[in-house]
């Protein structure tokens, strides 16, 4: 009997769940599911809050948005409420917040992102990412509203770390249930 071939992920069932208040992490999830789709991989994008389960999946990627330094609740309530399954499948995690790309600015909401994934420890990502978010003050309730606008957005890094996923996913075993 040959041996299992992990290269070939066309049957890999990847979920794309994502927690957005006002759609750029939605827009960010539908362009890293994009890609993993380009590299051969099955793909569904759903909201967190829509996810039921993981059972059908044998690869999850979160992504949410940082508000007031902590990961956006139902990214963090969808970990809670699968972590025993997510314990057992490649799981990548993305979060936007910071409104620019400097070193400071990514370091300091790559903390914030570790102290929600500190809560679920047996959850141990394959991959992490933080982009840049975004600020549109039309979108937002007073006083965030006089906020300038920012998009922060790197699609370069975006489109290179999903990506990179994609590649190892192809490449990780497939979990035996």
């Amino acid at each position: 009997m040959p041996s299992p071939d992990f290269t070939d992920s066309s049957s890999r069932r990847v979920l794309v769940a994502f927690a957005s208040r006002h759609g750029s992490t939605e827009e960010v999830a539908r362009v890293i599911a994009e890609v993993l789709r380009e590299r051969g991989l099955s793909v569904d994008v759903r909201s967190a809050t829509a996810v039921d389960g993981i059972a059908d999946y044998e690869a999850v990627v979160i992504g949410g948005a940082l508000y007031t330094a902590r990961w956006h609740r139902e990214a963090r309530r969808l970990m809670h409420r699968e972590r025993t399954a997510l314990a057992r499948v490649p799981v990548a995690v993305f979060a936007m917040g910071p409104r620019t790309l400097g070193d400071e600015d990514v370091s300091q909401s790559r903390r914030e992102l570790d102290v929600a994934l500190a809560e679920v420890p047996e959850v141990e990502p394959v991959s992490i990412a933080v982009f840049g978010g975004v600020v549109d003050p039309a979108k937002l309730h007073f006083p965030l509203n006089h906020m300038p606008a920012v998009d922060a957005r790197d699609w370069d890094a975006i489109h290179g770390w999903a990506a990179a996923l994609a590649d190892r996913l192809a490449t990780e075993p497939p979990v035996l249930a």
